[in-house]
């Protein structure tokens, strides 16, 4: 895919079309992580955020709690 470095402002940017943030997974807001390798190579990587340890014991939590039932059948 080719892109073209437009003038924004008074920076440049790259415009990501609804077809290349669907491919990425990326969306207005997120944050990516820039690296420039020898030889000028520009690599974007996306920074996923991950769910907090709590979030993660809760979710973990409600989902024993809604499916009580059915885990006792297949105990």
């Amino acid at each position: 895919m080719i892109k073209t470095i437009r003038k924004m402002g008074n920076s440049q940017g790259l415009i990501f079309d609804q077809a290349l943030c669907e491919l990425t997974g990326l969306k207005v807001g997120d944050q990516v992580n820039v690296v420039v390798r020898e030889g000028g190579t520009v690599m974007l990587t996306p920074i996923r955020r991950q769910a907090s340890p709590e979030t993660v014991s809760g979710t973990i939590r409600q989902t024993v709690a809604d499916y009580a039932n059915t885990l006792k059948k297949l105990a």
